[in-house]
Parts: structure tokens; C-alpha cells; sequence
């Protein structure tokens, strides 16, 4: 398992071997009274600080949400978007497969999410949004790839190369104005910002891992996104000519900043961050779930005061509306296990755990 260490520790001991008894017994009273001392002058053992306790009683609570066949549940049905979702929050505190108190829980979830993968390659349980629980589910093996040992990985690749090419594939090609984006489903003739997000992030996470994924595909849908952004605000739609949202304005800018070193820190992605600071994170805010983990991460990528003003902002609102068991229940209509995977995805991108969450390291 990788944590991060917060405390060290010093042993000390050991006293010569005495000749007599008197002298043993005044060596033993000395020491006796310097415990006090000795003890006081050992660090504190260090609180955890609040992000950190607001992850864990978050990770409890997911991990006694699992099914005992390793899915998680949306609407009394299991998921492979919601399952893949939990999956990477384990991962992205730090957590690895088949180590330490969530080890096996990841696994199970892991293995569940290959269970679905049909022969075809695509991976969805569920025929109206089966594009949704691909996009994410690629995301997921993929950084689990990048995360685990040469066995697993090994094991992983051929699925997470069949379900690359699913993608490849759903990529609308046709020379409208939806070229370059995805929809819901495998066949489509439009795209959305949503959809092609999710699409956008597993081909970039595939491609870090060794998938072959082209860069004129990556360049199409580099296009799309473009293409979804209002010029006057700044900000992106969920559709080109609709209306700004703050998820699709997350969406945009993270994409923009993962789509290659030429990209970073463009025009297009800052103006879009500025966007985002005059419109901070708000309890009850329209898929607040969904634009709290697109903004944490686009504004982690976009590093300096994009970040520092986000970050406070963005803590505030999460650790204000965190259950006592550790969940939160929002207004997305997804239900608890979703809603608490994405607070800590979005909590967790400073710790950097999960490889999309590097910042500005991706192969170009």
C-alpha cells in the first residue's frame, strides 16, 4: 500500500553491563528518573489534519457500501461507472490492489468491472448510457495500470486495449458540428461534453500506459471541445450554441490541459479558470458532484492562484456537507456511493496518487 508517511519514529536503548548490584540499582533509578523527560521530549504523534479525516471516514463509508460480488450499487442495480468511480477513490488516497485494509475490496471491485466487459470489448450493464460506464471504466484499468505490479498489469492490458478501440470507434467522425465528440451510446451521430469528457480522459490515461491511441484522434476531439466553449465567457457548454455549465467548464479546461504540452496553459483554459473563480463551488449547485470533481481537477492543473483560491473554497463546501458516516447525499439523483467517490476524487488530486493527476507529467 502507498501512504504517506507522517510520523517517525526513533528507537533508542540499551545500558551497559554492570559489575554489582549497588550499581545496577542506582543506573536503574537514574533511568527511572529520566523517563519523564525522555518521553517528553518524543514528538507528538501529528492529528490528522481535516482533508485527511474527511478522506478516510469517506473511504469506510464506500467500503461498507460494496456489494459482496465487489460492484457498487446506483438505484438498487450495480454499476461498472459507479463501481470504476469508487475503484479510483481508493486508489487515488493511496490505496492499492491486494494490499493493506482495502486492498481486497479493490480487487473485488476491479474484477467485478472486468466481469461486465462484453465480447465486443464494450463495458456497460446498462444499454441508455452505456458509453457513460465505458469511458469511465477504461479510466479506471487504465489507472490501475499505471498503479499496480507487472502481473495485474500484464493481465489488464488486452481488456483495456479492446475497450480503447470501443472508443475509437464511438468517436464521432461525421463533418458536423459534433465531430471529434461521443454520445451515450456506441452508434451515434452527436456528441455532448459530458460524455466526450470521460471518453477524452480514458484515452489520455490508455495512451500514458502504452495503448496506441493516434494523435489525429485525440486532435478530433480536441476540436469538439473547442468548438463546445462560449467565446464571450469563457466558460463551455454541454452542447456547441448551448448553454454554459460549470461541469462542462471543468471539463473543458482539464481536457485542454491533458491533451499535450502545446495546450497547456492556453488562452482557451485560462480564461475558462477564470470563469470557474467567479463562479465557486455552492452547496445545491447543478451537478455539484459532477463540476466539483471537474473544477478541483482542472484548477489543480492549472496550478498557482487558480488552485490556492479554489482549494479553500472547494474544502469548505465538502467538509460542511459530509455525513457523519462519512458520505454525502447531493441532489445529482445518482444516490450516496456516487456522490461520496467524487468528493474524494476531487479531495484527493494533491495527494497525485492517480496518474491522470499529474500535473503537466503526461507524455505529450
Amino acid at each position: 500500500m502507498m501512504e504517506r508517511m507522517e510520523n517517525g519514529f526513533v528507537g533508542t536503548g540499551g545500558s551497559p553491563v554492570l559489575g554489582t548490584c549497588r550499581r545496577a540499582a542506582r543506573t536503574t533509578v537514574a533511568l527511572l528518573l529520566l523517563l519523564p523527560a525522555i518521553a517528553a521530549a518524543q514528538p507528538p504523534v501529528k492529528n490528522k489534519d481535516r482533508l485527511e479525516q474527511s478522506v478516510d471516514k469517506a473511504l469506510a463509508f464506500l467500503s461498507a457500501m460494496q456489494e459482496r460480488d465487489g460492484s457498487w450499487q446506483v438505484w438498487n442495480a450495480p454499476s461498472p461507472a459507479v463501481t470504476s468511480l469508487a475503484v479510483m477513490a481508493f486508489l487515488s488516497a493511496g490505496h492499492v490492489p491486494d494490499e493493506g485494509p482495502y486492498g481486497a475490496a479493490i480487487t473485488k471491485g476491479i474484477r467485478w468491472v472486468l466481469a461486465q466487459q462484453q465480447p465486443s470489448g464494450v463495458i456497460s450493464g446498462d444499454g441508455g448510457t452505456e458509453m457513460y460506464n465505458h469511458g469511465i471504466s477504461t479510466l479506471m484499468l487504465a489507472e490501475v495500470m499505471g498503479m499496480t505490479d507487472a502481473k495485474l498489469a500484464k493481465e489488464l492490458k488486452p481488456k483495456l486495449e479492446k475497450a480503447v478501440s470501443i472508443i475509437l470507434i464511438a468517436q464521432n467522425i461525421q463533418p458536423n458540428t459534433s465531430r471529434g465528440g461521443w454520445r451515450y451510446n456506441l452508434q451515434n451521430f452527436d456528441s455532448d461534453l459530458s460524455v466526450t469528457g470521460w471518453q477524452f480522459l480514458a484515452l489520455r490515461a490508455a495512451k500514458n500506459v502504452g495503448c496506441d491511441v493516434s494523435a489525429d484522434r485525440i486532435d478530433l476531439a480536441v476540436g469538439y471541445i473547442l468548438r463546445s466553449r462560449e467565446a464571450s465567457s469563457g466558460g463551455f457548454c454541454y452542447t456547441p450554441g448551448g448553454r454554459v455549465t460549470m461541469s462542462c467548464t471543468g471539463t473543458g479546461v482539464l481536457a485542454l490541459e491533458l491533451a499535450g504540452k502545446e495546450r497547456r496553459l492556453s488562452r482557451e483554459s485560462l480564461q475558462a479558470g477564470s470563469y470557474i473563480l467567479k463562479h465557486p463551488p455552492s452547496w445545491g449547485d447543478e451537478h455539484f458532484s459532477y463540476a466539483v470533481y471537474y473544477c478541483s481537477q482542472a484548477t489543480f492543473q492549472l496550478g498557482n492562484n487558480y488552485w490556492n483560491f479554489y482549494r479553500p473554497l472547494m474544502h469548505k463546501v465538502l467538509f460542511d456537507n459530509q455525513q457523519q458516516n462519512g458520505s454525502w447525499v447531493g441532489g445529482d439523483g445518482v444516490g450516496p456511493a456516487y456522490n461520496t467517490a467524487m468528493a474524494v476524487l476531487a479531495l484527493t488530486v494533491e495527494y497525485r496518487f492517480l496518474p491522470i493527476y499529474q500535473r503537466h507529467e503526461e507524455t505529450p
